[in-house]
This record gives C-alpha cells, structure tokens and sequence, in this order.
C-alpha cells in the first residue's frame, strides 16, 4: 500500500517561497513508470494540477504556474518537493501530492496525500 503524506508551514507571506515536501512510503518514487504530482485546490474552486516529476526525475509543469514553480526530489528520503516562489493570497489552497500512472495531465491518480492547507497571508 502507497502512502503519501505532506509536509510544510501553513502558513506563508506573501513574495515569499512556498515549500511543501511529500514523503512516500510503500513503495519508490523512482519506480517505472509512475509520476508524482503536486495538486491543489482553492477555496471554493476545483483541482488545480501545478507540475509532477516523474520516475526518471524529469519534471512538467503547469503553463499558468511554470515561471514560479520547481519541484525536486530527494530518492535517499523517498521525497518530492514542491517550490512555488512569489506567492499571493491568490495561493492560498489546500495543497495535495498524489501518485499518476500517466504523464497526461488529470489522469491516472491512484494513490494521494490527505492534503495540507497553506495560507498566504501576512
């Protein structure tokens, strides 16, 4: 059973740097051919899919988000990092890391985090 759980302040001011990390258990973040995602959703709105990296460590990330965002991964913790520079209240969102089988956006979600709120705010 895979198991992910994330991690980081909930609570970040604005144009500073949003930093959440995603711990993987029951299985490998560098296992073929999975991809690890960062996903969130705002108050009142839908899923917002932000970028994954995948497998091989090579990442792609959502047009409308790409110039503020980064995400990383550290295989000797089994951890993927999302960075997201330069927030605004517009930010604030429950935030989510999930496991896709697929590299096509909205697709193949099987196993996901239980969410951490992140609020921007000064």
């Amino acid at each position: 059973q895979v198991q992910l759980q994330e991690s980081g302040p909930g609570l970040v001011k604005p144009s500073q740097t949003l930093s959440l990390t995603c711990t993987v258990s029951g299985g490998s973040i560098t296992t073929n051919y999975y991809y690890w995602s960062w996903i969130r959703q705002p108050p009142g709105k839908g899923l917002e899919w932000i970028g994954y990296i995948a497998y091989s460590g090579s990442t792609y990330y959502s047009p409308s988000l790409k110039s503020r965002t980064s995400i990383s991964r550290d295989t000797s913790k089994n951890q993927f990092t999302l960075q997201l520079s330069s927030v605004t209240p517009e930010d604030t969102a429950v935030y989510y890391c999930a496991r896709a089988s697929s590299p096509r956006v909205g697709v193949g979600y099987d196993y996901w985090g239980q969410g951490t709120q992140v609020t921007v705010s000064s």
